[in-house]
C-alpha cells in the first residue's frame, strides 16, 4: 500500500535510509553508506508539501519516496527501500504513485538523477522506464548541489521517463 507520508513516519524512514545506504559498501561507495539520514526537518518539508509517500507492507513502513517538481516535471528527489523487501516492486510501486500524482498535475515526465553503475540505480531505472537525458539548466543545479555534498558528478546522471 503506497500512502502519504506523515510526521510519525519519519524515524522509519530515517532508518531506511540508513538501511538501504549500506548496500554502497559492497559497490565500494563507504562514504554514500556514511551518509546521514535526511532531517526531520528535510522530511517534514517533503511531507507538509504532500511530496512524500511510504509504502506498507504488512502493515509496516519500508519505503518512502520525496518528489518536487524541476523543469516541469515531477523530479524524484529521494526514493529508498529496506533491503529486507527488495525485488518485491515497492520501488517501482512509488515511482508509478508518483507517475499518476504528476498526471493529475498535468505534468509530463518523471526525472530523476542518479548513480550510472550502481546496479540498483540507473541500470534499474532504465528497467522500469527511464532514459538517460542530458542535463537541463535545473537539473544541472541538482547535480552541482550532490557535487558540494561529495556527490563524484563524473558517476551520476539525469534520467527522464515520459508520463
Amino acid at each position: 500500500m503506497i500512502r502519504p507520508a506523515t510526521p510519525a513516519d519519519f524515524e522509519r524512514l530515517r532508518e531506511i535510509e540508513v538501511l538501504a545506504g549500506a548496500a554502497f559498501r559492497d559497490v565500494g561507495m563507504p562514504e554514500i553508506a556514511d551518509d546521514d539520514p535526511p532531517s526531520i526537518e528535510e522530511l517534514a518539508e517533503f511531507t507538509a508539501d504532500g511530496r512524500a509517500w511510504v509504502a506498507e507492507y504488512h502493515g509496516r513502513v519500508v519505503g518512502y519516496l520525496q518528489a518536487e517538481v524541476v523543469d516541469g516535471y515531477a523530479h524524484i528527489a529521494q526514493v529508498s527501500t529496506d533491503p529486507a523487501v527488495r525485488g518485491r516492486g515497492l520501488g517501482r510501486a512509488l515511482v508509478d504513485h508518483l507517475e499518476a500524482w504528476a498526471r493529475d498535475r498535468g505534468l509530463e515526465a518523471l526525472t530523476l538523477t542518479t548513480f550510472r553503475e550502481v546496479p540498483w540505480n540507473a541500470p534499474y531505472y532504465e528497467r522500469i522506464g527511464f532514459r538517460p537525458i542530458e542535463p537541463t539548466p535545473a537539473l544541472q543545479t541538482i547535480i552541482d548541489r550532490e557535487t558540494l555534498l561529495g556527490l563524484d558528478p563524473t558517476k551520476r546522471t539525469c534520467m527522464r521517463r515520459d508520463i
